[in-house]
């Protein structure tokens, strides 16, 4: 499940970021090695009251919904179907206004992508590749002049930071970040979502911040990310 958190504002949404979004009410349904991402953007001008997602074996029957985002109105969006129980499945989003009018989306299945791996043999998921190409912030030294973009957090194309913990349902995790000189920022605790998003605005400045995850107290691991500069997206 993802979480979009603002850190001084405690304010909680569920969006989806991936390699190409469909403008409602055409979706994209991606699989990303068996699980599926169905993503899009709003365009629409009246207000949107619900946006649920749905799934089935049958292209035109027997569809069962099976999650609704939080914030429908938020212009790009999505929802993580993360174990499905055939990669096959047919999916469409069932979109009701404001007023009591509704429509139903085209159906579609899923487009397999894999991993994409860098120079180094890294595999990276398609919204990490390239994202450090504002030359006009240097990286700090790193081991042997090669920097190795963590799996777990990292900035997306829009330049918020995510947090990918596959285990969390199952280990306890925190999270310290740290800016360029080396104070401590702030901590997330317990954390109990696969996927979380933050906001770049809790980074106050663009320029590299480091981070430690700890997995039931012991250091698992200690990397960095950048965050560009403002008006410089990260593109696939």
């Amino acid at each position: 499940m993802w979480k979009y958190i603002v850190i001084f504002l405690f304010t909680f949404y569920k969006p989806v970021f991936t390699s190409a979004q469909q403008i409602l009410p055409n979706i994209g349904v991606t699989n990303y090695n068996g699980k599926i991402i169905v993503n899009w953007k709003n365009a629409y001008t009246v207000p949107v009251a619900n946006i649920s997602i749905q799934r089935s074996y049958d292209s035109l029957k027997n569809y069962t919904t099976i999650g609704s985002v939080l914030n429908p109105q938020n212009e790009e969006n999505g929802y993580s179907d993360n174990e499905p129980p055939y990669n096959k499945m047919y999916y469409r989003a069932f979109i009701a206004f404001e007023g009591g009018s509704y429509l139903i989306s085209k159906t579609v299945r899923p487009v397999k992508t894999p991993l994409i791996s860098d120079s180094t043999g890294t595999s990276l998921f398609p919204w990490q590749v390239d994202p450090f190409a504002d030359s006009s912030i240097q990286s700090p030294p790193v081991v042997k002049g090669v920097f190795i973009p963590s799996l777990r957090i990292f900035t997306a194309k829009d330049n918020n930071v995510i947090i990918h913990l596959p285990e969390v349902a199952h280990k306890k995790y925190t999270v310290k970040f740290f800016n360029e000189s080396e104070k401590e920022i702030f901590e997330l605790k317990e954390l109990k979502d696969e996927y979380l998003i933050i906001e770049k605005v809790n980074f106050i400045r663009a320029g590299w911040y480091f981070f430690e995850i700890y997995e039931e107290g012991i250091l698992l691991e200690k990397n960095k990310f950048l965050v560009p500069k403002d008006g410089k997206i990260n593109n696939n």
